[in-house]
Formats: structure tokens, sequence, C-alpha cells
């Protein structure tokens, strides 16, 4: 077997690397068995602790996992690989990506003129103007602002936030359906991820308390806008959240609220709820623009010096170039009414998609954000049929751990009538593929 996937090595560390370059190439998909330590330890002629030396070392950096006697695997989603999507086929209107529309976005405006530095930022690494400017955005939603910082986009300052708090092997509770990209990011960082069911009013109070029972030692999750689902948490919601965290007070809740200002929806956050370890990150990069990649942190006073801590210890600080940007657009009038426009733009389309969805009796989910979500037995049948009538969309499996299948469909730039012909396709779609609509 270890001819059969050219694995080769004489140290833990070598064949280790031997595992996750085929991992990576694709030779090893996911689920595909490894040889029995004793098993590739013969074939390689080196010791079985050796091979358990290896094994250990690659279920720790999340690229492999055990079933007991099912033997070790390679992981669902490998920290070597990652759920992107595919390329878009050319000529199909493209409902996959999740982006904002363009027309809906600013013109950035640069500063014309920058001043050489001498030294570096690390002694004052935030603008005033932007600080202040973070400090009235979270005051705005009852978010506390005792403590704000930047980082480099909302996955940056995440990572850093679980890398620092965690240790290899801990476990973090993640939404199922949820953001692929942090699905990707949890095992890459050594971490195991810890699927917590989400409804259309966010994480569900009884499965978080399993997650939180079974060890989970930190939360990410999103108040609103949330991927793929759109769910957006409830004052009712929120309260039974936090009297669940409440028996857990060493848990760090990340809250993500990448989609702020242009949910629709209202700010209901967990941050807000007193909790003694808790941290909210924000972007603009889906109301200014996807080149702003910056994030405004707001959290408790020992998350911060963790989290600034390690990023004096890397890049210092965010380019004062790309914060003299964001100020100045968070200071303009003009590009504060496109936000509002915008706002307005996606729940009209995104309700617009849902309305001609219901009319044909299909269930679907989208309370807030840019995406709907549709339940469907087949995600690979719904996907192929919408190819071949012109629409391409994401199959659920890059958003789901063990949440049943579904189909997400960006709305950002769908105009409602091309949403009620898109209805009328998944309708077709689903009349061929499904006996009942929505599975």
């Amino acid at each position: 077997m270890a001819e059969q996937y050219a694995l080769s090595g004489g140290t833990a560390r070598e064949i280790s690397a031997s595992v996750e370059s085929r991992v990576a190439d694709g030779t090893l998909r996911p689920g595909a068995s490894l040889p029995p330590v004793r098993r590739l330890a013969e074939e390689l002629g080196v010791s079985a602790g050796t091979v358990a030396a290896a094994y250990k070392e690659l279920r720790g950096r999340g690229v492999v996992t055990t079933r007991g006697r099912g033997g070790t695997v390679v992981a669902a989603a490998p920290s070597v690989t990652s759920r992107r999507p595919p390329k878009v086929p050319t000529g199909l209107r493209d409902l996959a990506g999740g982006y904002p529309d363009p027309a809906c976005l600013p013109t950035l405006r640069p500063p014309e003129r920058v001043e050489p530095v001498p030294g570096s930022h690390r002694a004052s690494p935030r603008l005033a103007a932007l600080e202040e400017a973070a400090r009235a955005w979270f005051d705005r939603d009852g978010v506390p602002t005792g403590s704000v910082t930047f980082a480099h986009g909302a996955l940056d300052c995440v990572a850093r936030l679980l890398s620092t708090e965690l240790r290899p092997g801990d476990a973090v509770a993640v939404e199922d359906p949820g953001f692929h990209h942090l699905l990707d990011l949890v095992p890459a960082l050594g971490l195991r991820t810890v699927p917590v069911a989400v409804d259309d009013e966010g994480m569900r109070p009884e499965a978080l308390r399993a997650a939180l029972r079974g060890g989970a030692r930190a939360l990410v999750c999103s108040p609103r806008g949330q991927s793929p689902l759109g769910a957006r948490l409830t004052p009712g919601r929120r309260d039974a959240l936090l009297a669940v965290l409440g028996g857990h007070p060493d848990v760090l809740v990340v809250e993500d609220d990448h989609n702020a200002d242009i949910a629709g929806a209202d700010a209901v956050t967990l941050a807000s709820g007193g909790l003694p370890r808790w941290a909210q990150v924000r972007t603009v990069s889906k109301h200014l623009g996807i080149d702003l990649r910056w994030a405004a942190l707001a959290c408790d006073p020992a998350t911060l010096a963790r989290h600034d801590g390690r990023m004096l210890l890397t890049s210092g600080w965010v380019s004062h170039i790309l914060q003299s940007t964001v100020a100045g657009l968070l200071a303009d009038p003009e590009v504060s009414a496109l936000v509002a426009r915008a706002a307005d733009t996606y729940t009209t389309r995104r309700e617009a998609l849902r309305d001609a969805l219901a009319e044909h009796g299909i269930a679907s989910h989208g309370e807030s954000g840019l995406n709907v979500w549709v339940p469907v037995r087949d995600e690979s049948a719904v996907v192929n049929g919408l190819r071949t009538r012109g629409w391409w969309t994401a199959a659920g499996t890059r958003f789901r751990i063990a949440t049943p299948p579904g189909v997400r469909v960006t709305t950002a730039a769908l105009t409602p009538d091309e949403a009620r012909g898109l209805a009328r396709d998944l309708a077709d779609t689903l009349g061929e593929s499904e006996p009942v609509y929505g599975g």
C-alpha cells in the first residue's frame, strides 16, 4: 500500500511529509485509508513507533483522523487542502461566490501622498481617526468598546485569537452549516471542529450545550448575515445561548459580524451579554470593497493582550495607508448613503428569490445577508441541473459537517426578474431529480 500511494521516509517527519504531499496533490482523497502502522513500518523498514509518531503528527495538524478499528483515514477537509469552489464555467450566471455586487461598492480613494516614515509604527499601530470610528461603530450596536484593536481581516483575526487561546487538539464549536473558510482554518491550526446545528435564529442552544459539555474551549459564530444559512440572532435566542454559556465562563466566544452594515438585520449580539471571555470582529470588505483587508476587533482585556502581543511579533500593525483609506470612506456621507442603499437592495433581492421559491413550494432559508440556502436531497443533481439551465450555484457540501444537504445561492447581484427565472428552473430541476421539493 505504501507503493500504491508512493509513501516514503525513514523518520516520523519524513513519513508525515510524504503523506501530506500525497493528500495535497490529490493522490490520497478525503476518507482514504492509510496503511496500518505495523504494515507501513514493515514496508518502509522502520519501527512501528516511528510510523505511529508520524500519524500522531498528522492528526495534530488535521490531515488525518482515527476511526478506532476503522484505522487512520484522510480527514474530510484536510488542512493541506481547502474547500475552494471550482472555477465558474464560461457563459454561466455566477451565483456561487458569496460576494457583494460591485455596483453597490464605493470607489476606493487611497491617500494621494504618503510621506516616508522614520522607524516603524509598532509604538502607535492604530490611526486615531480610525480607532475612534471603530469604537463608534461598535458602540452604535451596544458592543463594549473598552478594548479595541485592528487586524488584517476577519479570518486573520480569528486565527490569531484561536492560536493564542488554544493548544493543538483543542476543540472549537462552529456553526453547521457554516463558513467554509472557517471550517478549513480550524483544522489547519491543529484544532478540532465540533459542529453546532444552526436554524434561522442562529446556533441551537441544545446543540451548543452538547458541544460545550464535549469539551469545546472556544466558539465562533455569526450574529447575522450567517453564511450559508442567512441566520440572525433574535433576542430570545441570544438570551438562551447566553444562559448556556453562563455555565462555561472560560470558553472564548468569538462573533464574526462581517456583514454588520448590509445584513438587513438588527444587531443582536452575544458580545453585549456580559461574557468574561469574548470578542467581536467586524470587516468592511463586504460593504466597502474586497481589497480592504482590515478588521476591527472589540474584546475583553485578556483577549486584547494576547491578540496584540502575537501581532507585535509578526506583522506588527495594519498598513497605515490601508487604515487611512478605510477611515476616509467611513467618514464620507456619500459612502454612508451608498451603503444604506446597498443594504436595502440586498434585502430586496434576497427576499425576491425566497418569495419566488415559495410560489413553487420550495422551502428556503435566508433571514439576512447575501445568500439563500435551499435544502435538497441531492446536491450534485441540483447543481448540475441548474448548470444546464445557465446557473452556477454552490453545492452545500463545503459548508456543512453533519447537517443535511443543500445548495447556496448568492443573491447580491440577482435581480427580481432573474430570481423568478431561477425559481422556475430550480423547480424544474427538483421535479426531475427529487420526488419532493426541498428534500
